[in-house]
């Protein structure tokens, strides 16, 4: 059992992230293991479409050939181990490609992969008990990918086995850094806080950069730095504390303000973190900066974890096609409205001549006019303007005959529009997405290791036991017992919420959520009073379609909104420009809060705008 502090460095966010991560924490981070998070849900069905087209695909090729082909070579002479998702829907798939490159190479890595999340062969069962989709309530689709979100024990058993080198699929994100955790200290799966505490670590590192100031409200403190962003680390001890870093020289910065950030990044309840190891209670966490890009992190809860995975299915719904155009001139804003409906009258039209129905669902956005404020927009006589058509139809030929009906817009319509040098746009498969429970009983996980010198062998791994749920814990009010200032009377004026508060915001599925934490404590009796769930819900009443929940969060000194049907199905499937609600922090950071005048006199509480 390990008895010093195990560092973890986490090299990619996603699917697309820059291959400068790994190569940074491999050669300057000091690392013991390098964590690798490829997967979304808008990824996994990606990798699912395309292993329909190629059943030998199903992967991220990036791991394999900007990642191992590389730093294959060092990353054995170091030591590290490296534990990846880039499995996708084809975890042996990966296996061999990486395979066969090491063999190329000359590198003897014993590669391991976990299999099991694979519950597609389960649907037709769950779809006969009554299992329907969690956001929705609808039955769940008949032909689709499904996928179970694995917990951490079966790459720390992969790890057991000597395994240097682990490729998963669908897993938790967080597990990824969890899992060596357990293997390193000999966690146990009933010390629920250590879990909760490796976990809550696995998730602020698992975005990459956004740990380190990337996305950060107070952006110009770390633009200077952007092209050289440090990749987070955390320094982890038994008892489950860490601390999480950068490698030295790099630029970004990791701070109370960056890493309260990203903790709370899609979360729904904090007090009730639903994880397969482990139900988290993040509310009482606590962040200690320690020194320059040091941060100590403490006080996550544990709870039993639940009698079920949480798995996500994807499956094709027809076609659809996005058509962009820029438009420049006077009153390129209405021109371009008025393209817009020309171009679907004409379609329409055609599709009628051609026994084919109307669209399934339509979306226009002017970008420049601050479309994603909706009524909050300033910017309208702007003279430039990109034009946004997004439709979904049943089919294919439908969306061909639109796709070829944008381009003559530019010598029958509105001069100035121009930006056709893309090409046609192309139409695409709708893949819509749905999640669902499955009892853990009904999955079995197992771990295939396949030494470096060619033999291979499988360890299957015990069914998980079967939970109770975990009853709720009372949530703690995030507003001190104090009277805000405002409520004494006294003259007042309005700031931008962003002079009082950080934002962050991210999606699951259609649901996306906005936590705001307050720049200062003196701020939170106020704030809790002016930003209610009614409050958020209206001034993003053009982006949220459903209701709105606000979630205390004493421990960071904020709260966290919930916003449902907020994103326009979501993922892959919505139409919208922004699917995943990476903008609507920013919205809701221009939302005008009251505050006494005091507050902006000289020795006020509020400075200078970020």
């Amino acid at each position: 059992m390990r008895s010093t502090a195990l560092r973890i460095g986490c090299g990619c966010g996603f699917w697309g992230d820059s291959a400068a991560g790994p190569a940074q924490l491999v050669r300057h981070g000091g690392i013991d293991v390098l964590v690798l998070d490829y997967l979304s849900e808008i990824t996994l069905s990606l990798l699912a479409r395309a292993r329909r087209k190629r059943p030998e695909l199903g992967y991220t090729p990036d791991f394999i050939e900007a990642v191992m082909r590389p730093l294959a070579a060092e990353i054995a002479a170091r030591g590290i181990k490296v534990i990846a998702n880039a499995g996708g829907v084809n975890p042996r798939g990966c296996a061999a490609a990486l395979r066969a490159v090491l063999a190329e190479l000359g590198v003897p890595l014993t590669v391991a992969v976990v299999l099991g999340d694979d519950v597609s062969d389960e649907l037709a069962r769950l779809r006969a008990s009554g299992v329907t989709d969690l956001e929705s309530g609808r039955p769940l689709p008949v032909q689709a990918s499904a996928n179970a979100y694995l917990g951490a024990f079966p790459i720390a058993q992969a790890l057991k086995e000597g395994a240097q080198v682990i490729i998963t699929g669908r897993c938790a994100d967080s597990a990824l850094a969890l899992a060596p955790l357990i293997h390193a200290f000999g966690w146990r799966a009933s010390e629920l806080d250590r879990l909760a505490l490796g976990s809550l670590a696995g998730h602020i590192i698992e975005c990459g950069p956004q740990a380190t100031g990337g996305i950060a409200t107070d952006w110009r403190a770390v633009a200077a730095d952007w092209d050289d962003m440090g990749y987070p680390i955390v320094e982890c001890s038994a008892d489950g504390t860490f601390v999480v870093t950068k490698p030295i020289g790099t630029g970004g910065r990791v701070s109370v303000a960056t890493v309260a950030e990203q903790i709370t990044y899609e979360v729904h309840d904090p007090a009730r973190y639903l994880l397969p190891d482990v139900v988290c209670d993040f509310t009482g966490v606590k962040l200690e900066e320690l020194g320059a890009d040091r941060v100590r992190v403490s006080g996550a809860r544990g709870l039993p974890a639940t009698a079920h995975y949480k798995a996500s299915l994807t499956y094709a719904d027809g076609y659809r096609c996005t058509a962009t155009l820029m438009i420049v001139g006077q009153d390129a804003a209405e021109k371009a409205r008025h393209v817009a409906a020309a171009i679907l009258k004409r379609t329409r039209r055609l599709f009628a001549e051609n026994s084919l129905a109307d669209y399934r669902a339509v979306s226009v956005e002017v970008l420049g006019t601050e479309a994603m404020y909706g009524v909050h927009a300033r910017q309208e006589r702007t003279r430039e303007v990109v034009l946004k058509i997004a439709v979904a139809h049943t089919e294919e030929q439908a969306l061909e005959l639109f796709a070829r009906e944008i381009f003559p817009s530019a010598t029958s319509m509105a001069q100035g529009i121009t930006g056709f040098a893309g090409g046609r746009p192309a139409v695409q498969p709708l893949v819509r997405l749905a999640s669902c429970l499955v009892p853990k009983v009904q999955v079995s996980a197992q771990v295939e290791i396949y030494e470096a010198h060619g033999a291979a062998r499988t360890v299957a791994l015990p069914l998980p036991a079967d939970s109770p749920p975990p009853a709720p814990r009372a949530s703690v009010s995030a507003r001190p017992a104090a009277r805000a200032a405002h409520e004494r009377g006294g003259a007042s004026e309005e700031v931008p919420l962003v002079r009082l508060a950080y934002g962050r915001s991210g999606d699951k599925g259609d649901t996306a959520n906005i936590s705001v934490l307050a720049r200062r404590p003196e701020f939170m009796p106020l704030l809790a009073e002016a930003l209610t769930p009614e409050v958020v819900r209206t001034y993003l009443a053009h982006l949220v379609e459903g209701d709105v929940e606000r979630y205390d969060w004493p421990g960071l000194g904020g709260w966290n909104f919930v916003l449902h049907r907020a994103l326009g199905g979501g993922g892959v499937a919505s139409l919208r420009y922004d699917p995943q609600g990476k903008s609507y922090a920013q919205i809701l950071m221009d939302l005008p809060v009251r505050v006494p005048r005091t507050w902006l006199q000289a020795g006020g509480l509020l400075g200078a705008a970020p």
